[in-house]
């Protein structure tokens, strides 16, 4: 049971650990426009064109390699698009062409894409392909911000000078060190993977780590396993849990949080890897 005050130790929770690349991966549009460089400028000449549908038909026919550019004009990134109205139901396959060239001008003209090409200030579809790639791009943010929570927490561990191991499946760490850890993987049905394990002479620690800068339905589902997780890791000899959390998202699944607390006494947050818990814990 922890003895340390919950409420002192939530308010040096941060906002934010975001990094200038949190934002955008620019690397990562640029690479995606790159790869319909080609195509995406031979597409550029039905901007403003007066009679679209025919030249459409026409660049088709000779260049029939620039479909794969339409799914991203609309900022979707499958080649297969599915549709429906009171016509019916179709799948469109813009990998390759496969439908007639009518049903292409059909989903041209209902999408709006059309409309957007002959009648919108648009002078070069490169530039808008990179735009809807920065936008696609946010989606990442959610990923690239749980990598930035283990990163900071292996800049800790580097710094503690201990033995510690990436993204660790149950039964490697059960292989390689000759552990029951049946317990923790319903009898080893089971497939977790820790974040970082930290093996010292004489015990083994299994970490998990993330940061949550908003709320959501998972913190609460989040907090309830990593409780039972730390009550049956408990029945293991020398083998430990360790969760490392932090962010604003908390308070609204504080309660949740408190419990866990309560039950783990090693809950850390980022001030406590500043106040030098690795070496305390590991040493």
């Amino acid at each position: 049971m922890s003895t340390r005050n919950f409420e002192d130790w939530f308010k040096t929770f941060r906002a934010s650990i975001n990094e200038y690349e949190y934002y955008t991966d620019f690397a990562k549009v640029y690479e995606q426009a790159e790869k319909l460089k080609v195509e995406i400028y031979i597409l550029n000449s039905l901007i403003n064109s007066p009679n679209i549908e025919s030249d459409f038909e026409k660049l088709l026919a000779e260049y029939p390699k620039c479909l794969k550019v339409i799914p991203i004009l609309l900022a979707v990134r499958t080649k297969k698009i599915f549709c429906q109205d009171d016509n019916g139901e179709v799948f469109y396959n813009f990998a390759k062409i496969t439908q007639t060239v009518e049903q292409y001008k059909y989903f041209m003209r209902r999408t709006g894409l059309f409309d957007l090409l002959q009648n919108h200030v648009i002078s070069n579809l490169y530039d808008y392909v990179t735009g809807v790639e920065v936008g696609l791009d946010s989606n990442s943010r959610k990923n690239r911000g749980g990598k930035q929570m283990e990163r900071l927490v292996k800049g800790f561990l580097q710094m503690s000078n201990v033995e510690f191991y990436e993204q660790m499946e149950i039964d490697e760490i059960e292989s390689k060190w000759r552990v029951d850890l049946s317990a923790i993987s319903a009898g080893g049905i089971s497939t977790k993977r820790f974040d970082f394990v930290v093996k010292t002479s004489t015990e083994i620690f299994l970490l998990e780590t993330n940061f949550y800068a908003e709320g959501g339905s998972k913190l609460n589902e989040t907090a309830r396993s990593y409780k039972m997780l730390a009550q049956e890791t408990q029945k293991i000899e020398n083998v430990h849990f360790i969760w490392i959390t932090d962010g604003e998202g908390w308070k609204k699944a504080k309660n949740n949080l408190q419990e866990t607390f309560l039950e783990l006494d090693t809950l850390y947050n980022i001030k406590d890897l500043e106040n030098g818990i690795f070496v305390k814990l590991f040493t």
